[in-house]
């Protein structure tokens, strides 16, 4: 008897994992973007926000991952994993209302370690809608890592939606005039902007 009750929670148990694993691999990743202008958000505001994020975003399947703030331009970041585009809106709507302007479906790179010190900032290429591709953006990173070290950069991550062709980068840097150098010998490939930024998760 105790050997077919063992048996029976083992299945139970497998059962519920490969649910589990199931309702998470139906999830995208998303980056989702908020302009609140000049001088109108502090990191500490933002902080706030994401922890009503962290605390309703179960009902909606989503997990909100890191978030990033640009105090000086009023910009805010938000990485997570989710559904579909309507869920991440959905769990800002219920936490504070706060609803971002741009929700990206992206594919992100392999991260890299972060180093102690340094600036983070947030890059941002717009290439043409379907100009890009998440290979053609892996290729890349792999040339900005050859001479990152050349300039005092590391780059942590990228983020790219081929659909819009944008790229977002990640990086740790002494000021956003080493990481234009940087790309400009790495591949030529010169963001639109760069963003100084404070990261949460």
């Amino acid at each position: 008897m105790k050997t077919v009750l063992l048996i029976a929670t083992f299945v139970v148990a497998g059962f519920a994992n490969n649910l589990y694993a199931q309702s998470n691999s139906t999830n995208n990743l998303y980056l989702d973007v908020h302009h609140f202008g000049p001088g109108k958000v502090k990191f500490e505001d933002v902080e706030k926000a994401h922890a009503k994020d962290l605390a309703v975003e179960s009902k909606y399947n989503v997990h909100f991952i890191k978030y990033w703030v640009d105090e000086a331009d009023g910009n805010v970041y938000c990485l997570s994993s989710a559904p579909d585009s309507n869920a991440v809106r959905n769990t800002h709507a219920k936490a504070h209302g706060l609803l971002s302007e741009q929700i990206y479906l992206v594919n992100a790179g392999m991260e890299s370690a972060e180093t102690n010190g340094g600036n983070y900032f947030l890059d941002i290429h717009h290439l043409g809608a379907g100009k890009v591709t998440a290979k053609d953006v892996a290729a890349a990173h792999q040339k900005d890592l050859a001479v990152e070290k050349k300039y005092g950069v590391n780059f942590i991550n990228y983020w790219v939606n081929e659909k819009d062709g944008v790229v977002v980068c990640f990086s740790q840097a002494p000021d956003s005039t080493a990481i234009v150098q940087t790309h400009k010998e790495a591949h030529g490939l010169v963001p639109d902007r760069i963003e100084k930024v404070k990261q949460g998760q």
